[in-house]
């Protein structure tokens, strides 16, 4: 979408959302490129043994089975169709045969636990889901709990003869709802996400632009991430989809270096989109690799020390990107278009106004609210029933992302969440420069950090620290990270308590539950 677009300043300033009278997200992935080149690699699958290479034509014989099926049944448009599997051919499939006819297709993580799909399923009254061999046990399980759930499909066990393989689609438009994505409840009770068919061209300019103006010949996308968060989904597989493909389906049942590395060599892989967690460890295990085109990271920034080691280890400058599953790929960077600034997410996406304003809904370039105005085509139509909620996500014509920022320039810095931002002493202090600051030291492998409650400064700073293989926790190892906090940055951000643990709550999706941090801090003091 930003091809015509010789500089970010002319995309900026020309850039204009365009949708046809009849749109549908499965004729754009899927049938639009098996028409015209049937043969060509969709996805490259690695998620058996070995690589297979799966063509357009293959991808959509697979969903028209699939929707054809989902017609016999009686399932009709708009009604939710749940897709609890993790990254395959089928799981690509299963969401275009429910855009195909007209439904609204509800990523499902293959983790969660018994609550979290009783929640899901059950406040979007699914009426189907795929999923595989394992999940269709763990929802026969349940099958009491869930009054609203008809069909447990598994696509693997279907005959291959047994639905046409011819499909017409049915007709939507832009605005059509198609994609139910439920957050991640880092801030509360998940919410269900409702988004229309526009939203997957809504991704295409930020995820563009985080690719170093995608497509390029040779490239191949592929992720870590789940493709049940949008991330997954419409970060990387249906983007690459759109643009041809093709995508790399890989199971990953533990995150390291040597499986990192094993995929990107057996899928030729140019492209990737890795979450912070996932980097962090990388440069925890020492991994280096050249070769690869672009690397993206969103989710939380990724601070000086994690850039500085991605030109080193990875031969590139990582494009950072910011949004949520409400309203996505908002900011991004572009390295082949302007230098990153530091501490900043990057600038906002051609397509989408993003300002920070304060308490009046007026943009302002002091500390404010990160928002984005309506008429992005990757901003959700509303919360799945709740209208409450809905009303409480804007300000005016202002989506609120929940972020605070601080605009500098055409860049946006990002300082936290409106609920994780530090007030010690009057100061104002983002968890994350610290968090980056403590990463730069030789034996910290991840933190946390949060504010907590305090008498005197009503919150006082404190680093919940995992420590490199070969470091142990002693009183000289903790001031010396606190040293070396007031030494790099200032002394009223200094980590007055660094606690030593093993691990960091984090979500799905690699953020640091910074929440349970707090609550682990409060809990703390109660019991003084």
């Amino acid at each position: 979408m930003l091809s015509p677009f010789q500089t970010y300043e002319d995309a900026y300033e020309n850039f204009q959302w365009e949708f046809p009278q009849s749109y549908n997200m499965g004729w754009d992935v899927c049938d639009k490129w098996a028409d015209d080149e049937p043969e060509r690699t969709a996805v490259i699958d690695l998620t058996g043994e070995g690589r297979q290479d799966v063509s357009f034509a293959e991808l959509k014989a697979k969903s028209n089975q699939l929707a054809n099926l989902l017609v016999s049944l009686d399932i009709k448009k708009g009604d939710r169709v749940g897709v609890f599997r993790s990254q395959s051919v089928w799981t690509a499939a299963s969401h275009i045969a429910v855009w195909k006819m007209a439904g609204i297709s509800m990523p499902l993580f293959k983790l969660f636990g018994e609550e979290a799909l009783l929640s899901r399923v059950n406040d979007s009254g699914a009426r189907a889901i795929f999923t595989d061999v394992d999940g269709a046990l763990v929802l026969e399980a349940l099958r009491d709990k869930l009054p609203k759930l008809e069909h447990i499909i598994v696509p693997e066990l279907l005959s291959e003869n047994a639905q046409p393989s011819e499909f017409e689609i049915s007709q939507t438009s832009a605005k059509t709802p198609g994609l139910l994505i439920y957050t991640s409840g880092t801030t509360g009770a998940p919410k269900g996400a409702l988004h229309a068919h526009r939203v997957l061209r809504g991704h295409l300019p930020g995820i563009e632009m985080s690719h170093n103006l995608l497509p390029r010949k040779d490239d191949v996308l592929w992720t870590p991430a789940d493709w049940a968060w949008i991330g997954g989904l419409m970060n990387v597989l249906m983007p690459a989809l759109h643009h041809r493909g093709p995508i790399v389906a890989s199971r990953v049942d533990k995150f390291g270096s040597q499986m990192c590395r094993e995929i990107i060599e057996l899928g030729d892989v140019k492209n990737i989109f890795f979450p912070p967690t996932a980097l962090r460890l990388l440069k925890a295990e020492g991994f280096t690799i050249s070769g690869l085109r672009t690397v993206a990271c969103g989710g939380e920034p990724l601070g000086e020390e994690m850039q500085r080691w991605g030109k080193q280890a990875l031969g590139l400058t990582i494009n950072e990107f910011y949004g949520q599953t409400e309203c996505n790929m908002v900011l991004s960077s572009c390295e082949k278009w302007f230098a990153p600034k530091q501490g900043a997410i990057g600038k906002p996406v051609p397509g989408h106004q993003v300002e920070v304003i304060d308490d009046q809904g007026n943009p302002t370039h002091e500390e404010g609210d990160i928002a984005v105005k309506r008429g992005s085509a990757s901003m959700m139509l509303e919360y799945w029933n709740n209208q409450k909620a809905t009303k409480e996500k804007f300000r005016g014509d202002w989506l609120l992302t929940g972020d605070r920022g601080i605009r500098e320039g055409e860049f946006i810095r990002f300082i936290g969440r409106d609920d994780d931002v530090i007030s010690s002493s009057g100061y104002r202090i983002g968890p994350a420069e610290i968090e980056d600051c403590l990463l730069k030291h030789e034996a910290v492998a991840s933190v946390g950090v949060i504010g907590k409650p305090d008498v005197t400064r009503t919150e006082i700073v404190k680093a919940y620290v995992v420590l490199r293989s070969g470091n142990e926790p002693s009183e000289a190892l903790l001031a010396a990270l606190q040293q070396h906090v007031k030494t790099k940055l200032a002394a009223y951000e200094y980590p007055r308590e660094i606690e030593f643990v093993d691990h960091l709550p984090m979500t799905v999706t690699g953020k640091i539950i910074r929440k349970e941090l707090k609550a682990r801090a409060i809990r703390e003091l109660e019991r003084v």
